[in-house]
């Protein structure tokens, strides 16, 4: 059977930003693919419920991964609900999904969210107003380190980690260092967040195991909710001390305990 995982990435944070946690996968023997940056390229553009963010991905297995059999399909936050979605949509494509603090709104909740993509609430309110006003350049790199390591919610971060995150998450250009996501792009994201995910997966649900770890400390999974993808994973709920974050704050943690679930 096919070793392969293939990894999807948090809503703004680029795929180069993991590299401990996919060292750590290698290391064990799994071949590890991982799509750069969702959402940037002009052909798979960000819409409502992520349907072409998930084309995106599957277009990734298919054309670039290749595999010789199912795959796994980890993903965290966003990237674990595309995971999923893809699960759902080809089943024939995922041996496992493993999602990392990727909550599954349900309920008056999902209700709540397409009552605000609808209305032109998911614009002003949440975080999609806070990343449209994200600074976006600085002098030079380790002006990068030094705002972010100031941060309360980087300090958290393993230092690996947030050496990656200086050196994937930005870019130069015109003589200065920029976010190499998006900020419109990010905003977007999160104002298309989707509310069909209980549809989906009673009509199509997934035809292999979902695991989920949770944050302890996990602000988006407390106001999500949990009942939906605790009820969605059964016994393969597991908790990580940390933030929404975690697989920043404890990647060999985290690593470890993916590699646990994929067996």
């Amino acid at each position: 059977m096919s070793r392969c995982i293939v990894f999807a990435h948090a809503n703004s944070y680029p795929a180069g930003c993991y590299r401990v946690l996919f060292e750590r996968w290698r290391g064990a023997g799994w071949r590890v693919e991982a799509l750069d940056r969702f959402g940037h390229d002009p052909r798979f553009p960000v819409t409502s419920n992520w349907r072409q963010l998930c084309d995106q991905l599957l277009h990734f297995i298919d054309e670039d991964v290749r595999p010789d059999g199912p795959v796994a399909l980890v993903g965290h936050s966003l990237g674990g609900m595309l995971s999923l979605m893809a699960a759902c949509r080809r089943p024939e494509l995922a041996r496992s999904v493993v999602m990392l603090d990727s909550p599954v709104i349900a309920g008056v909740k999902a209700a709540f969210v397409a009552v605000a993509k609808t209305t032109g609430l998911a614009h002003r309110v949440g975080p999609a107003p806070i990343a449209r006003q994200r600074r976006q350049t600085w002098p030079d790199r380790e002006a990068v380190r030094q705002h972010f390591s100031a941060k309360k919610m980087f300090a958290r971060w393993d230092p690996r980690v947030l050496d990656d995150y200086v050196q994937q998450g930005f870019e130069e250009a015109d003589g200065q260092v920029c976010l190499r996501f998006s900020r419109e792009i990010e905003a977007r994201i999160y104002r298309t967040l989707p509310h069909h995910l209980p549809l989906l997966l009673r009509l199509r649900p997934p035809q292999c195991p979902v695991s989920f770890i949770g944050g302890t400390a996990s602000v988006e999974l407390r106001q999500a909710g949990a009942a939906a993808s605790m009820k969605l994973a059964g016994e393969r709920w597991r908790w990580m001390e940390g933030t929404h974050l975690f697989p920043f704050e404890k990647p060999d943690e985290t690593a470890g305990m993916v590699l646990d679930l994929l067996g």
